[in-house]
């Protein structure tokens, strides 16, 4: 059971990591400028620079990010922010396809559909909110709140539809 619990928490971080560099493949792709790649929330421990990127471990291990320049990535055909946000779902999918059958597809497919719901800063979100700015041709408070609530809503009864 102990190694059970260390392979979910060591498949997990693999496909955390694993997904934000699929992001940054196709920001780099895309000419997207990326200033940082980070593992953890809160302080930092510590970090180094390799290649124009600072890499940054911090205090909590849970959940990673890219850190991109979003004015040039909101400058880019809407294919490309599309595909530097949907990229690291695109991984998690690929991982989930290559490792089918075990704990680690299930971790990657489930990271899949969870950054897939539209819910606040996931990657479903933030395409959504792509998407309506594009329809729009501007920004609207009212339509990204609107979207962001609904967006909870809808998890919200995705998460208690699979728990009752």
């Amino acid at each position: 059971m102990f190694l059970l619990i260390i392979y979910v928490i060591l498949g997990f971080l693999i496909s955390l990591i694993l997904h934000e560099c699929g992001h940054l493949l196709a920001a780099r792709i895309c000419k997207v400028p990326v200033s940082e790649f980070g593992f953890g929330w809160g302080s930092k421990l510590f970090g180094f620079r390799l290649s124009n990127l600072d890499c940054v471990l911090r205090l909590l291990p849970v959940g990673a990010y890219v850190r991109m320049n979003m004015t040039v990535l909101q400058q880019r055909p809407l294919i490309q922010q599309l595909s530097v946000l949907g990229a690291g779902v695109g991984v998690n999918l690929l991982l989930a396809a290559l490792s089918w059958g075990t704990i680690f597809s299930f971790i990657n497919l489930a990271l899949a559909i969870g950054n897939m719901l539209p819910l606040y800063q996931h990657d479903g979100w933030k395409s959504g909110i792509v998407i309506c700015r594009r329809i729009l041709g501007r920004t609207s408070e009212v339509v990204e709140w609107t979207f962001t609530l609904a967006g909870g809503l809808i998890g919200l009864a995705v998460i208690a539809k699979a728990v009752i």
